[in-house]
């Protein structure tokens, strides 16, 4: 099973390059990549009509940033995690580590006036909050069921059991600009 999952990484990793040029994402730190998990793209919102805790109102069409994490760099970053455990602390370590490195690319960005917040779609759930996010059910049944399966081979991967570190559902993640900005800023 580890020699698979050893070649399913390393193929993934030739693929990588070809996936971040046809899904139009940017690095948010493009001199120093390594710094940060996210990869990003700006986004006209497409899920329901959603009220964040902040009171800031995201509807259909309003400007996002999606974010993405760097998943076959953070594969292969958790590969010497012992445990689950360890692995939940790696995640949450990188994206904590990567959201100021966020809030300052969406701070500076052109649009900023027009951008309501930033938003991405994962199984990685658990804990999600204590960074500042909030988390929302995707109402399309056809869509969940897409993002599901786009989201099976990274689950096949990252997995070592069939408890895991994942949920079962893909969820939407939101946060405001003004909430990301006012958390991470390090100015």
């Amino acid at each position: 099973m580890e020699f698979i999952r050893s070649s399913a990484i390393s193929i993934w990793s030739i693929l990588d390059p070809l996936y971040y040029s046809l899904t139009r994402l940017t690095y948010i730190e493009k001199d120093s990549p390594a710094k940060c998990i996210f990869r990003v793209r700006l986004t006209k919102y497409k899920g329901s009509p959603t009220l964040l805790e902040d009171g800031t109102q995201i509807n259909k069409n309003d400007l996002m940033i999606k974010i993405h994490l760097h998943n076959v760099r953070l594969i292969k970053e958790m590969r010497n995690a012992k445990n689950d455990f360890q692995k939940v602390i790696q995640i949450y370590r990188c994206v904590q580590q990567s959201m100021p490195y966020l809030a300052a690319y969406v701070e500076n960005h052109k649009q900023i006036g027009e951008i309501k917040g930033i938003v991405g779609i994962t199984l990685l759930n658990k804990g999600t909050n204590k960074l500042g996010f909030e988390s929302f059910q995707l109402k399309s049944k056809l869509y969940r069921i897409f993002k599901l399966t786009s989201l099976l081979p990274i689950y096949l991967l990252s997995n070592q059991n069939k408890n895991g570190i994942f949920g079962t559902e893909p969820t939407y993640l939101m946060m405001s600009k003004d909430k990301l900005i006012g958390r991470y800023n390090v100015k």
